[in-house]
C-alpha cells in the first residue's frame, strides 16, 4: 500500500521551479529577486542578463528553468508567463573562525539560500493611457 498522491500545490496556469543551497547569503539573494516579481517573464530574463550582480547568474538560471517547466510540462505559453513569486528563504549556516590578535578568535558565518521562482500565465494588459497636463 502506498501513500496517497500529493494534491499539485499550483495552479493549472502556474509553474514552478526550485534552487537549492545557493551560496549567498539571503538578504543579497532578495534584492536580485525583487528585480523581477511581478514582471514578464522576457522583461525579466533581460533584466537579469544585464545586473552586475554575481547571483544574477544563477537566479536567471532558475527563471529560465520555470519558463522551460511551464512549456514543457504544463504547455503555457511562453509568451504571456509573469513572474507572480520570487521567494528567498534561508538554509545552511558555514561557521568558520578567524583568527585575532591575543589567541583570540572571531566567528565568520557564511549563509547559503533557497529560491523558488513561480510563473504564470496572464493575459498581457493593455498600458493605461497618458495623462495629459491641463495647460
Amino acid at each position: 500500500m502506498s501513500k496517497p498522491k500529493h494534491p499539485r500545490a499550483l495552479t493549472e496556469t502556474e509553474a514552478q521551479a526550485i534552487t537549492r543551497n545557493i551560496r549567498v547569503s539571503p538578504r543579497k539573494l532578495n534584492l536580485v529577486a525583487g528585480l523581477i516579481r511581478n514582471k514578464p517573464a522576457a522583461q525579466a530574463v533581460a533584466t537579469l542578463t544585464f545586473s552586475k550582480r554575481r547571483i544574477a547568474l544563477q537566479v536567471r538560471k532558475t527563471l529560465e528553468s520555470a519558463i522551460a517547466n511551464a512549456e514543457n510540462n504544463h504547455q503555457l505559453d511562453v509568451d504571456q508567463l509573469v513572474v507572480t513569486h520570487a521567494e528567498v528563504g534561508k538554509s545552511i549556516v558555514m561557521r568558520r573562525f578567524h583568527a585575532r590578535g591575543r589567541g583570540r578568535s572571531a566567528q565568520i558565518e557564511k549563509f547559503f539560500s533557497h529560491l523558488k521562482i513561480v510563473v504564470a500565465e496572464r493575459a498581457p494588459q493593455a498600458a493605461p493611457p497618458a495623462e495629459q497636463k491641463a495647460a
